[in-house]
Parts: structure tokens; C-alpha cells; sequence
């Protein structure tokens, strides 16, 4: 009988590739070089913003199923990821003839605050590319007790880079067409079956439903897959991609 298939999930990443080259080091060293190179890795999104180096980190990610063919690798998106997607324009179009602009409705309140972003091209953007390639007004983050970097998002460290300034429409042509496939081609949740869980009663065999966030309770749990495998981008926020306390919990349907 054929061991199982180690599955490996690794979190937000925020543009530090030092970081993820020494994670990546580490993985192997602990689960052993037979069982990571046959593993399956699961991204969870959140590769660019915050840390300096969110084109090295991209350039990590697309370089790994060359490097290791035995692995399998899924890579999700973030609510971050999602951001910068929006601004570069490989969201796929909403669908039933609506454009990005009746998902800015629901949120305007917040435009100001949040500076959001209206040089080139924004007339048919994701509020989430808006919210992110634009400049906050406000530059403490109190939450976090740190400065905003740029935006909401802390994109600035990802403009740059790319080499262009912050809130630069010029980060559409900065961007090589190989990042922006790997943005367009990302998943908002992924399913796993027969994942094997080592539990006080021996192996259980499961099935893994990765998202970034989470599932809200409150929701029947088909009809938020269905919207996230679609990735319907009529939804001006995705919770599962960007919610907080509304995620924490576990549909009691999952557990």
C-alpha cells in the first residue's frame, strides 16, 4: 500500500522572499526530501504587499512546477492577490452585462477615506483594484499600530517592485505577462479529497477545502463554493478571500 500524499498548506507570504526561501528549506528538511517532492502544496494566497520583494516571490511561485514535477501545487488567492489582479486588469468580467462600477455602490461611504484609486483605466476596475492602487488619507493604522504603506493594502512595497511608483497606472505595462497569467489563473478555494489526518483514533481519511480566509457560518456552504469556483466577480468584497470574525468560526456542516 502506497504512503499517502503529505499536503502541505503555507500562509500569507506579504512579499518577503528571504522568508519563503527559508520556509521552503525548512518543509523539506522536516517532512523529509521522498515525501516533499511528491507533496502536495497548497498556497493560500497573499504573495505581494507589506514586504519588499513581491515579483521575486512570483517569480519563486511559477518557477516551482519546473522545479519539482512530482509536486503538486495549487495557488490561491488572497484578498491582497485579488487587489492586485483587479488593478491589472485579469479579473474575469462580471457577468449578466454588469460592469465593476455596481460594486462601488455598496461601499462609496468609504472613497474618501480610503483614496481610492482614480487615475487610468478605473472606470472599468474591481473595487478591490480601486481600493488597492489608491492612496489612503489616513496614515496610521491603528488596528496595527503601524503606517499605511500607500494604501489600505499596503500595496506600495509591490509597485515598487515592479519599479513604478505607487498608484501608478504605469504598473499595468510594469508587470510581465507571465505574473499577470499566474494572477488571472489563481483559485478562490480548492477541494482535496482523501487527505489523511492523523488523529487518536488512527488515520482519518477527509476531504480538505482550502480557502484564504475562511466559510461564513451563516451561509449554506454549497452556494459559497459555487460563487468562489466561479469567481463570480459581480461580489465587490469576497468574505471568504477577505472576511474577519464572520470566518472564524467552522460551518458546524464542515466539521
Amino acid at each position: 500500500m502506497s504512503r499517502p500524499r503529505r499536503v502541505c498548506c503555507i500562509g500569507d507570504v506579504h512579499g518577503y522572499i528571504s522568508k519563503l526561501q527559508n520556509l521552503w528549506k525548512n518543509l523539506e528538511t522536516h517532512i523529509g526530501p521522498s515525501d516533499f517532492n511528491s507533496a502536495i502544496i497548497i498556497f493560500l494566497g497573499d504573495y505581494c504587499d507589506r514586504g519588499p520583494n513581491t515579483r521575486e516571490v512570483i517569480d519563486f511561485l511559477i518557477s516551482l512546477p519546473t522545479k519539482y514535477p512530482n509536486q503538486k501545487h495549487v495557488f490561491l488567492s488572497g484578498n491582497h492577490d485579488l487587489g492586485f489582479a483587479a488593478f491589472v486588469g485579469v479579473l474575469p468580467e462580471p457577468g449578466g452585462g454588469l460592469g465593476f462600477k455596481e460594486g462601488w455602490k455598496q461601499y462609496e461611504q468609504n472613497e474618501e477615506r480610503e483614496g481610492w484609486f482614480k487615475g487610468d483605466g478605473y472606470e472599468k476596475m474591481h473595487l478591490q483594484g480601486r481600493r488597492w492602487g489608491g492612496k489612503i488619507t489616513v496614515k496610521f493604522n491603528a488596528a496595527k499600530g503601524t503606517e499605511y504603506k500607500g494604501s489600505i493594502y499596503d500595496a506600495a512595497p509591490t509597485f515598487e517592485s515592479y519599479g513604478v511608483a505607487h498608484g501608478s497606472a504605469d504598473l499595468v505595462k510594469a508587470v510581465p505577462d507571465h505574473h499577470k497569467k499566474f494572477l488571472a489563473d489563481m483559485l478562490w478555494v480548492h477541494e482535496e479529497d482523501e487527505v489523511c489526518v492523523e488523529t487518536n483514533d488512527g488515520i482519518k481519511h477527509c476531504k480538505l477545502i482550502a480557502v484564504h480566509a475562511g466559510l461564513e457560518r451563516g451561509k449554506k456552504v454549497g452556494e459559497q463554493l459555487e460563487l468562489l469556483k466561479a469567481k463570480d466577480t459581480r461580489v465587490p468584497k469576497v468574505e471568504a478571500l477577505s472576511g474577519r470574525k464572520n470566518v472564524w468560526d467552522i460551518p458546524e456542516v464542515i466539521i
